[in-house]
């Protein structure tokens, strides 16, 4: 698939066949992750992929949490109808974990490290453009508070998990979602 088609036709997917993603193609997607830039090229991201039913009901769990928390804490009505039961019905769950050590000289700026976390958002869009790509439907998620993911998840105290991405086959077409025009995102100084 050609990249500006795999950009432009990728959509976020929250309905699922229960087919599994093989584990060559989730090799693939995660490898094109591993090909982001980073910051000196610390590669700062580690992948812990979820595919079974206990693993996922925990995680499941945790983004109905938070997103009760969001409903009651912002008030925003669409949260009610909001449903995250594609994190029990994905075939895998790819948690993205960063290392706030593996930064650039950022660390050392007034607001801290955060090129470990944007190097690992762009191992993110690699790996949703690789599922495109391979005709699999992904979903970036980021509805749950990190320190209990990171205990679901049974990580090192220094470790971060940043991202979930959802993967499978999807059920049905993705309907496309409309950009404002490029032209009104710009701006140049010259």
């Amino acid at each position: 698939m050609e990249l500006f088609t795999a950009i432009k036709e990728r959509r976020s997917c929250r309905s699922f066949l229960s087919d599994p993603v093989p584990e060559d193609v989730l090799e693939k997607i995660i490898e094109a992750g591993t090909w982001a830039p980073s910051p000196m090229n610390a590669q700062p991201w580690e992948f812990i992929v979820v595919t079974g039913t206990e693993g996922k009901a925990k995680i499941y769990a945790e983004g109905e949490r938070c997103r009760q928390w969001a409903l009651a804490t912002s008030g925003w009505k669409w949260l009610d109808k909001y449903r995250v039961e594609f994190l029990k019905t994905a075939p895998a769950l790819v948690v993205v974990v960063g290392d706030p050590k593996k930064t650039g000289v950022d660390q050392f700026l007034e607001d801290g490290s955060a090129g470990y976390q944007y190097a690992c958002a762009a191992a993110v869009q690699n790996m949703m453009l690789a599922a495109q790509a391979l005709g699999i439907g992904s979903l970036w998620y980021t509805l749950f508070d990190r320190n209990n993911l990171k205990r679901i998840m049974g990580l090192a105290p220094e470790k971060k998990p940043l991202s979930i991405i959802c993967l499978g086959q999807p059920a049905g077409e993705v309907s496309p979602v409309g950009r404002k025009p490029v032209q009104d995102r710009i701006t140049f100084i010259r």
